[in-house]
């Protein structure tokens, strides 16, 4: 609770004592009022405040103005009855008391998102040449720079590792409780905190390009992309408020001039007065211009909790509204990286053949070479490479221990004359030979990610009815994906052109509902700009594909998406009964009240009461549970780093 909120719960508790003792204080006329006049301005002078403001700014139809005509003009009949002046003071009080559950809920919200804003650092070190460091800004350190990150700090900047080995916690910016290790060689980025160990990084990106800065910027301009609703409900109220003042100031004029000029009888001017100031509290429209923006608000917090970044609400409604969803394949369901998948050979072990391979492709910088070596992982095991030498387009022949070694594909151990053979496994196949006897062959090839296939049964479980998957890959090894992850439907071989081809032709096939891309290579840009809402992996895609973006997942893991449809489902269902129990509640007060069947007690619970009930509901978006597949997945990943 900040300081305004907290002189405002006091206002709120002095005026509320101040009214139940003078309840009980025998007090008449001019001296009644003087006193009754204390707690109604010291709970109500801001609100008057605002009236009048906005009356001189010529911009006077709003709640605050119906608050301050409808106590105003209570107070005024308490004075010409010499009646009760607590109804005036407690739509006031009640008013005030909404205003700070709204207010408290916007905070809680606010301080999820701006949670996030821990990320950005204060500093950088920056090693001087007698080995003392120097705290400088971040956005004066240039790219290429050394800077120095000592247990307990945070990155300020993209980078990479080139000495030193820690633990980064990294929840602020994937909403990830367990520690990322990062060590010599590792790429880090900016917000993430360093745990324990000395890390010096190489930074790769200025400050304003690094990730944490790019996120902060994000969020900052989430709140200006307002959803459809929301703009319904600010015009709404643009028209709403001036009807029902006028409403009002019929009601208490138009009925007592019939009954005098119409009817002979007496005006009952005070009744008809009563009831349109009644009617003014009722109508007042605060729960649906607070709670319908609030909602969103929450929304857009509770994603950014589960690492996901929500670039405005108008992204929330529309992934609500998804129903089919395009997949790029690598680096999104995929992780973007070979890794060697098997191993066969009938003549050595699986470890004597990789050890060769690994050896042979030493000085290589072909990424084949440095999954190949990745995978043995012994390299200065004393054994002598000599000779290398590159063939190319067929592979590399190199002297391991003396003995001639070829590692490549199929050209090269025809043109040795080996015996090699095909294999049905999918990926890149690697042939070894020694001389020119055959050794065996190993499988590189990239490698789905942990809850890809739990993603796509999670989307199905939320009503997801078609998935696609775009892919410049070859056919063979794209459906063996597709087949993997039981995908809809599957399209290979394509450039980046292709994909916006194939887009724009789902997307005209598409019925009722929306059509979400999910990407990460600056070559999805496009795709991602295309589609009616997109959805970028943060933690490695390229900056181009999160710019391009409406919707970021910080930590890369596809099953996140299942998570933010959910937050967007139920931030929308919120918003739909805020707004019809709003309506509905008001409507049938209002029409009380203009029978005269609804005091002003009435009016303050379908004023404050509905906004207050409707605050509560929205701020329900903030709290997602997870879906049983994500709980399950997390118990997995507990299970696997227990294990480890």
């Amino acid at each position: 609770m900040n300081k305004k909120q907290k002189k405002n719960l006091v206002r709120i508790i002095i005026a509320a004592v101040l009214m139940i003792v003078l309840a009980f204080t025998e007090l008449a006329g001019m001296p009644r009022f003087f006193a009754y006049l204390v707690p109604y301005l010291i709970v109500g002078y801001d609100i008057l405040y605002k009236a009048g403001k906005g009356i001189k700014n010529r911009q006077a139809f709003d709640e605050s103005l119906l608050m301050s005509i409808a106590t105003i003009g209570a107070m005024a009949l308490a004075i010409y009855e010499d009646g009760d002046y607590t109804e005036a003071i407690a739509v006031m009080l009640f008013y005030q008391i909404g205003e700070w559950f709204q207010a408290y809920a916007v905070g809680r919200s606010r301080r999820d998102i701006s949670a996030l804003m821990d990320i950005r650092p204060d500093y950088a070190n920056i090693e001087q040449a007698d080995g003392t460091l120097e705290k400088v800004e971040p956005d004066e350190v240039e790219i290429g720079s050394i800077i120095v990150v000592k247990p307990g700090e945070k990155i300020p900047l993209d980078g990479i590792v080139v000495s030193g080995a820690s633990s980064l916690n990294t929840v602020a910016l994937t909403g990830e409780a367990l520690p990322r290790e990062a060590q010599e060689g590792d790429e880090v980025i900016s917000g993430c905190v360093n745990l324990n160990g000395l890390l010096k990084i190489k930074t790769t990106k200025d400050f304003d390009e690094s990730t944490a800065s790019k996120i902060l910027e994000m969020v900052e301009d989430a709140s200006s992309r307002k959803s459809k609703s929301e703009n319904f409900i600010a015009k709404f109220a643009r028209v709403y408020t001036p009807i029902v003042v006028y409403a009002a100031l019929a009601l208490a004029v138009l009925p007592p001039l019939v009954r005098i000029l119409g009817m002979g009888l007496a005006p009952e001017w005070g009744t008809w007065i009563y009831r349109a100031l009644t009617f003014l509290v009722i109508s007042c429209p605060c729960a649906l211009v607070v709670s319908t923006p609030l909602s969103f608000f929450a929304g857009i917090g509770g994603a950014s909790r589960q690492g996901v970044l929500v670039k405005g609400s108008n992204y929330l409604e529309t992934l609500s509204e998804v129903a089919t969803i395009v997949f790029d394949k690598t680096g999104t369901l995929t992780k973007g990286v070979f890794q060697v998948t098997a191993i066969h050979s009938d003549k050595l072990n699986e470890e004597q053949l990789l050890h060769l391979a690994a050896h042979v492709e030493r000085y290589s910088t072909h990424p084949i070479a440095e999954s190949l070596r990745n995978a043995y992982g012994q390299e200065a095991d004393g054994c002598t490479v000599e000779q290398v030498e590159e063939i190319a387009g067929q592979g590399i022949r190199a002297q391991v221990n003396g003995q001639t070694v070829y590692v490549g594909n199929a050209k090269l151990m025809a043109a040795i004359g080996a015996d090699w053979y095909e294999c049905d496994a999918v990926g890149t196949i690697i042939h070894v030979a020694i001389g020119q006897e055959y050794a065996g062959h190993i499988i590189i090839a990239d490698v789905v990610k942990e809850h890809a296939a739990e993603a796509i049964k999670a989307l199905r479980k939320s009503g997801i009815r078609q998935t696609v998957m775009l892919t410049g890959d070859n056919a063979v090894i794209a459906d063996k994906v597709a087949a993997d992850l039981q995908l809809d439907t599957v399209y290979s071989q394509l450039l980046p052109q292709d994909k916006v081809t194939k887009v724009e032709e789902l997307l005209a096939q598409q019925g009722t509902g929306k059509l979400a891309f999910v990407g990460d290579g600056i070559n999805d840009a496009p795709v991602l700009s295309r589609a009616d809402v997109g959805i970028a992996m943060g933690a490695m895609g390229s900056d181009a594909a999160i710019e391009a973006a409406d919707i970021v997942l910080m930590d890369d893991d596809p099953l996140k998406i299942a998570t933010a449809m959910k937050i967007a489902r139920k931030t929308l269902r919120i918003v739909k009964q805020n707004i019809w129990f709003s309506i509905g509640i008001k409507v049938l007060v209002l029409l009380l009240g203009a029978l005269g069947l609804a005091n002003m007690w009435a009016a303050i619970f379908a004023d404050v009461g509905v906004m207050v009930l409707a605050v509560l509901n929205a701020v329900r978006a903030l709290f997602v549970p997870q879906s049983d597949v994500v709980k399950a997945a997390g118990s997995q990943m507990h299970t696997d780093v227990t294990a480890a």
